[in-house]
């Protein structure tokens, strides 16, 4: 990976150095402390003002997000930086997902006057249904980190974009599940951590809501899940159990393809008494 910062000169001052271009300045003091990641926060974590934003490339195209890789450094100290995935939320102007009502049925709106916008679906309105929904993601990010489960950091969040921990080695994004080709030993190991992280959203009265090989990586024979802006409270929401078992199915009947035990309907069966547990 080209090094950004390698024209910087090591005697210039902060006041010298200006973002070049596909630079900004840090956004980390933009932000509100509840719109950081939770404490205590991974040593790799750049908080420094004078750190620059670098854009290195996109890593992934979605229906509602692109995702782009960023590095966020300090110039004269080489000792901090780091490699970011930035997922930016598009309004619903631009673009193509059209199942929001599914999950966001049980949830509140942050205030009324963003909830009478959103219904007029006027500008103002269609850039706040935006937020709501990297703010989701972050919220979510945030608890499931706190619960233990095998989530990317959530660094922070500022308007329709969200920072975290990028997943993957050099500048090289970690495999998804559905691009992993191993021995039956393996998936089967992958098959059970799998299951241990939906073990923990249960308990926790979480279903992922929209869970396949797609939005798991597998990163040095770790399973992280990522794409939570959809997470739902299986209770308060009147279809958390049926999408509880899509989670299962999706998940299972991948699984079973590739030679591995996995029955939908039992892990179902343990996730509901597990979310009443």
């Amino acid at each position: 990976m080209t090094d950004p910062f390698a024209s910087f000169d090591a005697s210039l001052t902060f006041a010298d150095v200006e973002p070049g271009e596909n630079q900004r300045w840090t956004t980390w003091p933009a932000v509100t402390p509840s719109e950081r990641g939770p404490e205590p926060r991974p040593p790799w974590v750049v908080t420094n003002a004078g750190a620059i934003d670098t854009e290195l490339g996109i890593l992934k195209t979605g229906k509602e997000a692109d995702v782009f890789l960023i590095e966020r450094a300090v110039p004269d100290d080489p000792s901090q930086r780091t490699l970011l995935a930035a997922k930016r939320y598009r309004t619903s102007q631009h673009r193509t997902f059209h199942r929001s009502s599914i999950y966001t049925e049980g949830r509140r709106t942050r205030n009324s006057r963003d909830a009478r916008a959103t219904e007029k679906k006027s500008l103002y309105g269609r850039e706040v249904a935006a937020a709501e929904w990297s703010f989701a993601e972050f919220e979510a990010l945030c608890r499931v980190w706190e619960l233990g489960a095998p989530v990317p950091y959530p660094v922070q969040v500022n308007g329709t974009e969200l920072l975290m921990e990028f997943i993957g080695t050099g500048a090289v994004a970690a495999p998804r599940l559905a691009q992993v080709r191993g021995d039956r030993d393996e998936l089967t190991d992958l098959f059970q951590q799998v299951v241990e992280l939906m073990h923990v959203f249960a308990a926790a009265g979480f279903a992922h809501g929209d869970l396949s090989p797609y939005n798991l990586l597998v990163h040095d024979g770790r399973v992280r899940v990522i794409d939570l802006p959809q997470i739902v409270d299986v209770i308060a929401n009147p279809q958390g159990f049926d999408l509880l078992h899509r989670d299962c199915v999706n998940v299972c009947d991948w699984f079973a393809r590739h030679r591995v035990d996995a029955d939908a309907e039992a892990l179902f069966a343990e996730l509901i008494a597990a979310s009443y547990g």
